[in-house]
């Protein structure tokens, strides 16, 4: 990814942005003028500063072509143990990608489970509003599953997601085109963890200690015992040397609308 020299003028107002950025919420500043005081919106800034320079904020940068790298996405949250696997991956200084469920955000009081994935530093991508099998749908009815879930977190965050997974991994043409159109990659796995099936902290980390380089392995943060299992994970692929990752950075890119992808 392009790093981008922002003018001096730019770099002091970037500490003022919050909303956007892998750090933790701060008050909006306040300038001062003699007639009355000016309260700056960060989120509106992140945004000005985002569509003038393209790609910005920078993202880590890792060669996964050369390293073992490995994506491990969480499905269906953001729900009750959410906090508590960002809390384990904070200590860790791990990324992950997060695949969120528009009603799941709506029910995230104040939004502040949803902020903070992004606040951190983790991807967050489209599931849908209801999670439903997309490719089951009428045009109208998915082009709303996506863009209720887009706008709800835009919202929130100031971002505009670019992944998406389909619930079940249900695609077809039709959810190719859509998807295309709304900027989103369609993000599967090539292992399922079948977390959701057993409910075994012990079965699900060894069964994501079995990914290899380039894996894109499916969680879900909704499971109690997914998150239990999650040092486990860390401490067994950390072992094996593999770097953890966000989707995008797997690939090295931000992955192309429409276009399906399994693992790198």
């Amino acid at each position: 990814m392009r790093v981008w020299a922002l003018p001096l003028a730019l770099v002091a107002l970037v500490s003022c942005v919050t909303a956007s950025v892998p750090r933790r919420p701060q008050q909006a500043r306040v300038q001062i003028v003699p007639s009355r005081p000016v309260v700056v919106d960060p989120l509106a800034l992140a945004k000005r500063l985002r569509s003038m320079q393209h790609g910005w904020p920078a993202s880590r940068k890792f060669d996964c072509a050369r390293l073992k790298c490995v994506a491990l996405t969480f499905d269906d949250g953001p729900g009750e143990h959410t906090v508590r696997l960002l809390d384990m991956l904070r200590q860790r200084d791990v990324r992950a990608t997060f695949f969120v469920i528009g009603q799941m955000v709506a029910a995230d009081k104040g939004g502040r489970t949803t902020r903070r994935i992004v606040d951190d530093g983790h991807e967050i991508g489209n599931h849908s509003w209801s999670h439903p099998p997309l490719a089951e749908l009428p045009h109208e009815a998915l082009k709303k599953e996506l863009k209720h879930t887009e706008n709800i977190v835009q919202r929130l965050t100031g971002v505009r997601m670019r992944v998406m997974r389909p619930p079940y991994g249900s695609t077809d043409d039709d959810v190719a085109a859509e998807t295309r159109r709304e900027g989103l990659a369609q993000i599967l796995w090539n292992l399922d963890t079948l977390d959701w099936q057993d409910r075994v902290a012990t079965t699900v980390a060894k069964r994501a200690g079995a990914a290899k380089p380039g894996s894109i392995v499916l969680l879900h943060d909704i499971h109690r015992s997914t998150v239990d299992a999650v040092p486990a994970m860390l401490d067994t692929l950390g072992r094996k040397g593999y770097t953890f990752v966000t989707v995008s950075e797997l690939y090295g890119r931000t992955p192309a609308p429409g276009r399906t992808y399994t693992a790198r």
